[in-house]
């Protein structure tokens, strides 16, 4: 496991250090540890939270649902991988829902055919969705 100062992590997120500071504060993130001159070190799972908080930043999430996405993630699967694929599952499910409610005036004005024609073509997909995540949380061993 690699261990980073706070300069190093910056770096190695594209950050600011004041930033990483900010999500400490926030409790965002952590430091795993502190050095014999008493320096915060962060792990590599610091540096994929980061990146998640990036992309999270960029789909317009304020930094408190931000908090909140995250502590889910964590308390569902500790493990940095489950984690992260959860991320990625709910990241895309939180974009389709924002283009689906993009869509809402045009699927108001549709006649009950092309509406059913619409979901039928929907349903399957969330269902596909839905399974991965499901099977994801029954791979992971109980908390």
């Amino acid at each position: 496991m690699n261990l980073y100062r706070i300069g190093e992590l910056a770096k190695a997120a594209h950050i600011s250090e004041r930033t990483i500071d900010y999500y400490t504060k926030l409790g965002l993130i952590h430091p795993e540890t502190r050095s014999i001159k008493n320096y915060r070190l962060y792990s590599d799972e610091t540096l994929d939270t980061l990146e998640r908080i990036n992309q999270l930043k960029q789909e317009k999430y304020t930094l408190e649902e931000i908090k909140s996405i995250i502590a889910r993630w964590n308390s569902a699967a500790p493990d940095p991988d489950v984690s992260s694929k959860l991320a990625e599952l709910e990241a895309h499910m939180q974009q389709l829902r924002r283009e689906v409610k993009a869509l809402e005036p045009a699927l108001s004005r549709m006649k009950p055919g092309q509406a059913k024609l619409a979901l039928a073509h929907l349903i399957p997909q969330g269902a596909a969705c839905i399974e991965a995540i499901r099977l994801l949380l029954t791979q992971v061993p109980p908390i």
